[in-house]
């Protein structure tokens, strides 16, 4: 095999870093990448420098990602920074993103794809509110992995008192939440220890280093491999002579295999037919599943447009017009209104939303629900009930990510005013 194969084979896995300001996320992931030899000599060479005109005393580990926060402070990216770097036994990428309240919105962004899930805490302040918050936003986005990495045992004399304490703390919050799997790391991001390498300050610490942890956690599939979906994105019909009988449906798989020879039904015709080929751009595929992007053709000239999903026969997502919604509101101008009209984009399909009822808002610190101000405005999570224009071909977002979120956008302004996920 050779070894631009074996890289595009490896595994991929997706992370996001969260932590409130000053936990050291920016050294942390510094230090990942310097660790693991992923930072190019200029930018080390360029980070040493700035260290040394600043009197830092050792190399300013944050100042290797600070260059994205220039970006994300100039308004260029929409607050979430992403990183990549590969070892020898996966790729990952991370999601960097902010740690204030007043950027839930911008971390619900990153999250959004993630596997895993890594909180920093300061050892020194201990289980704090936005600890909480980050992990129930965690939580609420389906993440089945949470590394929870105390930083800064440095400057606690890496005292197991101290690491087991916060561990204790925040297990008792986390009770309340759907956490699948839970790890705990004392680290110092500044020193290195049980980063990427173990040290001998902690002979206490019995577990593995941050790095081990995420390059052999098992992420399993990524997505639903059970229940087939394909929202059809594009129609092709090449205009070439050749190929006037050439007509191709383009889109991602979202849950699911699909094969040639399957039976697929249409969906919100319901007709059916059967899959001929699955093309791609480098030709014709045995199946294809999550996340492919692939050209369907079928056996039958039926009518099939954008915004129309392919499923099989016995095995149909949800279909209505009342939908169910965990909402996070990312609008600075507007809070949501109940009666107003949005645009809701779901997969491929766009149609007319209704805000019917506001049911309660989170208090993302406590998790209490909040039932007498049923106002969600900028970063506010809440739940409410949708009606739409036409029926919607949805799963629930704890099945399916893709086929379980929807965006609602302002149709005046065409803002994307809110994210959600469909209960």
């Amino acid at each position: 095999m050779s070894e631009k194969t074996s890289y595009q084979d490896m595994d991929l896995l997706r992370f996001t870093t969260a932590g409130s300001v000053d936990d050291g996320k920016s050294t942390l992931i510094g230090r990942l990448l310097c660790d693991t030899k992923t930072i190019f000599e200029d930018q080390l060479e360029a980070a040493t420098l700035s260290s040394q005109r600043r009197g830092d005393e050792n190399l300013n580990l944050a100042l290797l990602t600070d260059g994205l926060r220039a970006e994300r402070e100039q308004g260029i990216t929409i607050d979430v920074a992403y990183r990549y770097f590969a070892t020898p036994k996966r790729k990952f990428i991370i999601a960097d993103t902010p740690g204030h309240i007043q950027y839930t919105r911008n971390m619900v962004t990153g999250a959004s794809t993630a596997n895993l899930a890594i909180i920093l805490v300061d050892a020194r302040k201990g289980v704090i509110e936005q600890t909480c918050r980050h992990a129930f936003i965690a939580s609420l986005l389906r993440i089945q992995h949470i590394v929870f990495c105390i930083n800064k045992m440095d400057l606690v004399d890496y005292s197991e008192e101290v690491y087991e304490r916060i561990v204790k703390e925040f297990k008792q919050f986390a009770s309340r939440l759907e956490i699948a799997d839970m790890s705990f790391i004392p680290v110092s991001a500044l020193y290195g220890d049980n980063v990427v390498e173990k040290k001998e300050n902690m002979p206490w610490y019995q577990g593995p280093t941050l790095l081990y942890h995420l390059e052999n956690i098992y992420i399993g599939p990524d997505a639903n491999q059970i229940d087939p979906r394909f929202p059809v994105q594009w129609v092709i019909r090449p205009h070439s002579n050749n190929h006037h009988d050439f007509r191709g449906y383009a889109g991602r798989v979202a849950g699911g295999v699909f094969k040639p020879g399957d039976e697929i039904q249409v969906l919100q015709s319901g007709f059916t037919s059967r899959i001929k080929a699955i093309n791609t751009f480098d030709g014709e595929l045995a199946e294809a599943f999550y996340p492919l992007s692939v050209a369907i053709t079928i056996e039958d000239e039926i009518d099939i447009g954008r915004g129309d999903m392919i499923a099989k026969p016995q095995n149909f997502p949800q279909c209505g017009q009342d939908i169910d919604v965990m909402l996070c509101w990312f609008s600075e101008k507007n809070n949501l209104r109940h009666r107003g009209k949005y645009i809701l984009r779901h997969t491929t399909r766009e149609v007319k939303a209704l805000v019917k009822e506001v049911k309660y808002k989170i208090d993302v610190n406590t998790l209490h629900k909040i039932e007498n101000d049923l106002e969600i405005g900028l970063n506010e999570i809440g739940r409410i009930s949708l009606r739409t224009s036409q029926p919607l071909f949805y799963d629930t977002y704890r099945r399916n990510r893709i086929t379980g979120s929807i965006v609602l956008i302002d149709e005046f302004s065409n803002e994307t005013v809110a994210a959600g996920m469909i209960r």
